[in-house]
């Protein structure tokens, strides 16, 4: 499985229909009603935004909405393409200002659908790791000493604040984390013991 980097968005006009399709990494279900909302008054001009999403780690999650569009014209083949493309917590909106023009059913069916191949063509991807938190404090030397042991290892989002001692924050692959937390704990004398 795979999950977005960041945020992407393309767009395109279909007989004088302006539609923006834009992606969003998330983590749960949750978030996607919050996204949502936010999308649906930030274009309250716009006639419909229509959404699919997938997540959870075996993107056993999803949900769509055709936001007024008749009936399986928008959601059902914006998740189509999603269920294809072998990723996961992503959603994708597809924000419709109307032209003018009736596209009919099979017109928006293929404009909703090709709205997602083609922010999913213009969007980075990375594996989907499962991760462990650590946390733990160490004085000015132990950071010395644990800074090279941070060369070796893949971690993620890593805050540090500096105090009186140092407190350090992050992410790491959990197949990693024992040996991680093990080289961490021996090379400071069983002084610093990165816990979850």
């Amino acid at each position: 499985m795979k999950i977005p980097k960041s945020y992407f968005s393309c767009e395109e006009t279909i007989k004088g229909s302006r539609f923006l399709a834009e992606l969003f990494p998330i983590s749960s279900q949750a978030e996607v009603r919050d996204k949502i909302k936010a999308q649906k008054q930030k274009y309250a001009d716009a006639t419909h935004v229509c959404h699919a999403f997938i997540c959870g780690k075996n993107a056993e999650i999803m949900g769509m909405s055709d936001d007024g569009e008749p009936g399986g014209t928008a959601g059902r083949p914006m998740l189509d393409v999603l269920k294809g493309s072998g990723a996961t917590n992503l959603l994708v909106t597809i924000t419709r200002w109307f032209g003018g023009t009736l596209l009919g059913t099979g017109g928006l069916v293929h404009a909703y659908g090709d709205g997602v191949r083609n922010v999913l063509s213009v969007s980075e991807f990375e594996e989907l790791i499962e991760k462990s938190g650590f946390s733990f404090s160490c004085d000015y030397q132990q950071y010395q000493v644990v800074k090279k042991i941070f060369e070796n290892f893949t971690l993620y989002d890593v805050t540090e604040d500096f105090g009186e001692m140092i407190s350090i924050k992050g992410q790491i692959a959990g197949k990693d984390f024992e040996s991680f937390s093990q080289r961490i704990f021996d090379s400071t004398n069983g002084k610093v013991n990165p816990g979850r």
